[in-house]
């Protein structure tokens, strides 16, 4: 399992998306986030702009999800080509037929956590999951402080991952940067979405790749 790291556009100029896509290049993905104004007090961008992306941006698109009626709109962003979906367990109410729904449409499934959701009643479901999203921050704007009382979740979410055998991800999304990715990622974290970090570091690609030793390092030690 190697380290990933996904670049949240949230903070890149919205007039110049494949350019702010190009300074990322080395990324593994970049990640989007769809919010809708109810599931969490933001309003972003939404199907046409994500379907631009996959089109034309030079790498997959990872989708993340803050709104509700998942199990109607989930869907909708898999059938437009996106690599990867995330969807929030508080907003679906049938998690498992959701996720086998986005996997026959040809994308990665994966679970959203709030922070304030617990892992254990979706750990016997692992085997429908990709990727299990654990929220460092509460969802709906970025810049936010990382939140340490994460970790133990994390290191939950891991071993639980662990005594499956699954090569199931976890990603953790908020306040991921040069001073917190190394605790995220010694505490199984191996996904990393960084929005305000890279975008505002003078080189982005430079700060990718420096974000990817740091986790490296942590997460294989």
């Amino acid at each position: 399992m190697g380290i990933v790291i996904s670049p949240s556009i949230l903070n890149a100029d919205y007039l110049n998306l494949g350019g702010e896509v190009e300074r990322i290049s080395n990324a593994d993905f970049v990640h989007v986030d769809v919010m809708d104004n109810h599931f969490v007090p933001n309003l972003s961008m939404g199907a046409p702009t994500v379907e631009a992306l996959v089109t034309r941006a030079t790498l997959p698109v990872d989708a993340h999800l803050m709104i509700e009626e998942a199990d109607r709109w989930a869907p909708v962003f898999a059938d437009l080509g996106c690599h990867s979906v995330s969807f929030h367990a508080e907003a679906t109410a049938a998690p498992v037929r959701l996720a086998r729904e986005i996997h026959r449409l040809g994308a990665r499934s994966c679970l959203a956590l709030r922070p304030a959701t617990d892992i254990a009643p979706y750990v016997d479901l692992l085997p429908e999951f990709d990727m299990i999203l654990i929220m460092t921050v509460e969802p709906g704007f970025g810049g936010q402080k990382f939140l340490d009382v994460m970790l133990p979740k994390i290191e939950r979410t891991r071993e639980a991952i662990r005594r499956t055998g699954l090569d199931v991800w976890i990603q953790v999304d908020g306040g991921v940067s040069r001073e917190t990715i190394e605790r995220a990622a010694a505490a199984g974290a191996n996904n990393f979405v960084a929005g305000s970090a890279v975008y505002r570091a003078e080189d982005a690609a430079a700060e990718v790749q420096t974000l990817r030793d740091l986790a490296s390092t942590a997460f294989h030690h």
